[in-house]
């Protein structure tokens, strides 16, 4: 799969994306994750009404090289998560910004949570160099 980092996009240093929608977030893992971790073969979510804090796990992602904690790039609300994913987590890694989202969260505060992103001309340069 190519690299690709659309640039609607707000990106973090833990290789997942935001697509803020108003006050809510889509929250996925970038290509640059997909391809470190290979082929995707098990993810688990928290369930919609959880509240999850920035920096708390908030999940795992399992592939055939790595388990990796999700954490929480933002606090919140979890409103829906893609059960879809859950179902067939190779979704993830065929359509990372597409159908393979992870969850869609309401903002705690707005204003606080999207300062620490990356555009994503800032995010290629620091994964790619």
């Amino acid at each position: 799969m190519a690299l690709e980092y659309p640039e609607e996009l707000k990106y973090l240093d833990s290789h997942e994306y935001l697509r803020v929608e108003g006050d809510t977030v889509v929250v996925g893992v970038t290509s640059y994750a997909v391809d470190q971790l290979g082929d995707i073969v098990f993810v688990s979510l928290p369930e919609e009404g959880d509240r999850i804090n920035r920096g708390d796990s908030f999940g795992s992602i399992e592939s055939v090289k790595a388990v990796e904690e999700l954490y929480a790039p933002l606090s919140g609300t979890v409103l829906s998560v893609n059960t879809v994913a859950v179902e067939d987590p190779a979704l993830i890694g065929s359509d990372p910004y597409g159908d393979g989202w992870l969850i869609k969260v309401r903002l705690a505060d707005p204003a606080d949570e999207l300062g620490e992103t990356m555009t994503a001309e800032e995010y290629r340069e620091r994964v790619e160099g």
